[in-house]
């Protein structure tokens, strides 16, 4: 916002493209993610710890002493908008413009 308002301050034509990834993280690859994330220096047990929690994770609720019964969990992570970042992160450079990302 502030780049714009400058840029409307100074009488600068603006251009803005908005993308809407609807649940982007759930369908990245998580190869590919964890080849850009070994490239992009995450090695060893860091590497090792992602692609953990990015195969195979359960979930259950635990109340006074009860659990449920474990179920996979299909999308949403804490960790997802950060890893989608990772993922995407390479877009900038293919393009001469100023950009910026945000994922939420």
């Amino acid at each position: 916002m502030n780049n714009i308002a400058k840029g409307l301050d100074k009488n600068e034509q603006i251009d803005a493209i908005l993308l809407d990834f609807s649940k982007a993280f759930d369908k990245v690859s998580h190869t590919r993610l964890l080849i850009k994330l070994d490239n992009y220096g995450v090695r060893g047990r860091t590497l090792k710890w992602v692609q953990w929690f990015l195969a195979g994770r359960e979930q259950r609720v635990v109340l006074e002493g009860s659990q449920s019964r474990t179920s996979p969990v299909t999308e949403g992570s804490v960790l997802g908008p950060l890893l989608f970042l990772a993922f995407i992160n390479d877009l900038p450079t293919r393009v001469k413009s100023r950009t910026g990302m945000f994922a939420d």
